[in-house]
Order: C-alpha cells, then structure tokens, then sequence
C-alpha cells in the first residue's frame, strides 16, 4: 500500500514502523473473511481492512472524526485477522498506533470519558479492585442480573505446597485474576510443584498493561511495564527459568514489551530479554510433558459423566501468542473427551473492557460463543484467560474453569 506520511509522524518510531506495516497490505480482503464486528455489522470500516484506511488517513494527515474513533473503538484487537493474512500485516500494533493518535486528536468527553477513567484506574489496582470485588462477592445473590453475572462466587487458592525445589520460575498474578480466580495460580503452583518446579511472585508487579492499552492508555500501559521488569529482573538475574503467564491475555500483551519500549534507552534491552523469557503456562507444562504423563498414569480414570469437555481457545493464545492444539493435546492426555466447537476462531467478545465499552456487540458474540461451547453437551468449559472465563460463566450452567485447574485435579486423585 502506498503511503505519504505526514510530517507530525513520519520521522518518528512509530511512524516508521506504521508506514512498514501499511506498505504490507495488498488489500487482498482476507482479513473480513475471519474478522468478528465485519461478521455481525457487515461494514467495511468495522473490520481490519477499512480500519487501516481509516488509520492511513489519520496519519497521512486527515483529521479524525467521532466516526472514525468508533469504527476504531469496535475493534476488538482479537488478531484473527493476523492469523489469516496471508502478508504478514501486524494489524494490532498499526491499530495502537492509530488509536494513540486518534485520541489525542479528538478528546472524550461525557460518559464515554468516565467509564473510561473509572476503568484505567480501577481494574489495574489490584487491591482496589480485590477490595470492590470481594464487597460484591459479599453480596452477589442481592445483585442485579447484569452485574451478578459479572462476579464470580468467592473462592481460595486451594492449598500451598511448601517444598523447596532447584528450579524455579516467575509466574505473573496480574491485576484481576488474585480475587476472582484465585485458584488459577494456586493450581498453576502446584502442578508445577509436583514436576519439580518452585513458582514464586514478583511482589511488586501488577497489571501487565494490557488495560490501559485496550483502553488508549498507551503511556499508562508503558509505565505498567517499566513497573513488572523492575519486579521481575532481579528474579531473573538471579537464574529463575522464566516468566510463566497464566492468563493469556497478560502472556500476548508481555510480548509486546519489546515494542512499547523500543525507545526507552533504560529499558529497551531489559523488555528484550522479558519477551524472550515469557512463556504461557501450555508451554511450560508441555516441555514437563514426559514427567506429566508419568504422574498422570498413577490418576484414577476420569468417571464418563466428567470426560466430554469443550475448549475455548481465548484469541490471545491462538492468534497472540500462536499456540493452537497444545491445550486440547494436555486435556486429552488427562483423560478428557474434547466436543467439537464450530468457529472455535471466532472471539467471545470479552476482549479486555470490551464487554463493557461495547455491551451490544459483545453480547451477541458471547451468544454465538456459548452455543458453538455447549452445542457438544460438555460437562465443563475449560479457557486459558480470566476474562474469557468470567465472560462465559455469566451466561451458562456449565462450569467454566481454567484448563490448569482441571490438571492440577486430575493429578490429586
């Protein structure tokens, strides 16, 4: 694509990098094909071709309007559209890129504004949001539907192993995960006990950044950042294995660290090497696969009623982080039957704030979600991330549980 940047950006990082990315789309329109709000709204500027003209204009100099902050808006940064482009176009950084400028240049206001500052400043709190959610925790049964739905029944991180062991890797708790999931990491903790690992927590990170970048925040989300590698380098120097990322989400959105930080000279090489320790929980247990499959032989057999389980496979894994069948292959090993899921690549409309922000679409993505889920008769929904989880229960019977719980079950009886 031919491009005439104008001069506000042309000479800058991002603009560079923008201009290298345009120039990568040949219009070819595959994108559509795989693109959830083209699917639901049928508008070429509510998928990630027209969002790129859209994004070229802006930066080639044309004023951006309400309009285009909304077409932008609607995106939910799922990255399907990556995983079919057959060019390579890296569509998500493009549209942070855009979204960085567009904000600027047309302020919010009204309710728009204040749902947006209540967000970026609550959600990555983590103690401020553990506080608010264990209050509506408390009080969850007198809730209306809409919010109930949306907090999950208190629960514990289950029990903590206590032995010490050689090996050791970081795991991330996150911003919301601790209080609505906690035995997400509790779990993780003692699978990865029981194969010889010791996981420990940075005390001093928090939210990854992925919040405030979803919500155009992109210097909130860079300071997110600086926060988590100063917790975790000590940690690393010291020799631990690596970062072990428990929510999907948080593992895809680390991964950019490198290009957040790109022009930060007192952090540029540390987000370097962050990324290059970062791994998902999948793969870590995966490479354990050998002493897994020993433990797992000594597990009472699942009874039949418990086997049929359907995966969501979050759009972070699959399309951020690229792992696909890795999960299924762990399950399936752990004694459970997989239900076929119809467009398991299709997002369930969580995607950060985004069921907030965007309840309408959202709503009718989650519709279309738990019916290719449940069309199976599972007797459990397993996910990798916590707002897909937490997303999905709010609407159905069955059980939604991070695949790594079910694991770290299996491996107890």
């Amino acid at each position: 694509m031919e491009t005439h940047l104008a001069d506000f950006i042309r000479h800058t990082t991002a603009g560079r990098e923008a201009e290298e990315i345009l120039r990568r789309c040949v219009h070819c329109g595959f994108c559509t094909a795989t693109c959830p709000t083209y699917q639901l709204l049928g508008d070429e500027l509510d998928g990630p071709r027209g969002r790129i003209y859209l994004i070229k204009q802006v930066l080639e100099g044309a004023e951006p309007t309400e309009k285009t902050r909304l077409h932008l808006d609607r995106c939910l940064s799922c990255r399907s559209c990556e995983s079919t482009c057959p060019s390579g176009v890296h569509y998500t950084r493009l549209l942070d890129i855009g979204r960085e400028v567009v904000e600027q240049k047309v302020p919010r206001s009204g309710s728009d504004a204040f749902m947006r500052g209540t967000l970026k400043n609550l959600l990555p709190r983590s103690m401020l949001f553990g506080a608010a959610m264990k209050l509506g925790q408390s009080v969850r049964m007198l809730l209306p539907g809409v919010l109930r739905a949306k907090v999950p029944p208190l629960s514990s991180a289950g029990p903590t192993p206590h032995r010490l062991h050689a090996r050791q890797m970081v795991a991330l708790a996150g911003c919301v995960q601790p209080s609505m999931y906690p035995n997400v990491n509790g779990a993780t903790r003692r699978v990865l006990d029981r194969l010889g690992i010791q996981m420990v927590e940075a005390g001093g990170a928090g939210c990854c950044g992925a919040v405030r970048l979803h919500l155009n925040a992109a210097e909130g989300s860079r300071d997110d950042a600086r926060r988590n590698i100063d917790a975790w380098w000590p940690l690393l120097e010291a020799g631990a294995e690596c970062l072990v990322m428990t929510a999907s989400g948080c593992g895809s959105h680390v991964l950019e660290y490198a290009h957040l930080l790109q022009d930060d000279p007192d952090y540029a090489l540390k987000a370097a090497r962050v990324v290059l320790a970062t791994r998902d929980i999948s793969e870590v247990i995966t490479a354990e696969a050998d002493a897994l499959g020993s433990l797992l032989l000594n597990c009472v057999p699942l009874p039949e009623s418990e086997k049929p389980l359907a995966f969501q496979s979050p759009c972070s894994l699959q399309h951020g982080l690229k792992i696909r069948g890795t999960v299924e292959l762990l399950l399936t090993a752990a004694g459970y039957r997989l239900t076929p899921v119809a467009d398991s690549h299709l997002c369930c409309g969580s995607a950060g704030t985004y069921s907030v922000l965007q309840p309408v679409l959202s709503q009718r993505l989650q519709a279309n979600k738990i019916a290719a889920l449940t069309a199976g008769a599972p007797a459990t929904i397993a996910s990798a991330n916590v707002g897909c989880m937490a997303h999905l229960q709010g609407v159905t019977d069955v059980p939604v549980r991070h695949w790594i719980e079910l694991i770290d079950e299996r491996l107890a009886s």
